[in-house]
């Protein structure tokens, strides 16, 4: 079975799905806010331009997940 998180980006609040713990995410008020590919894509250049460190990608990050690769326990 695969699982498919639908949720909100912090960045552009627009609704996107996405596998829960490869998720690029930003810190908001405490909470971790996952972004969507568009908003990294975007923001990227003006981290690197800051001399932040980009936010990365990781494979998988936008795709369902098995079953057994979520932490339930978050």
């Amino acid at each position: 079975m695969f699982v498919s998180v639908l949720g909100t980006c912090i960045g552009c609040r627009e609704p996107f799905s996405f596998h829960p713990n490869l998720v690029p995410s930003v810190r908001v008020r405490g909470s971790r806010e996952p972004i969507c590919k568009a908003c990294v894509d975007k923001a990227n250049p003006e981290r690197i331009k800051r001399g932040l460190a980009p936010i990365a990608i990781l494979p998988g990050a936008y795709e369902a997940a098995a079953e057994a690769e979520v932490n339930w326990e978050g």
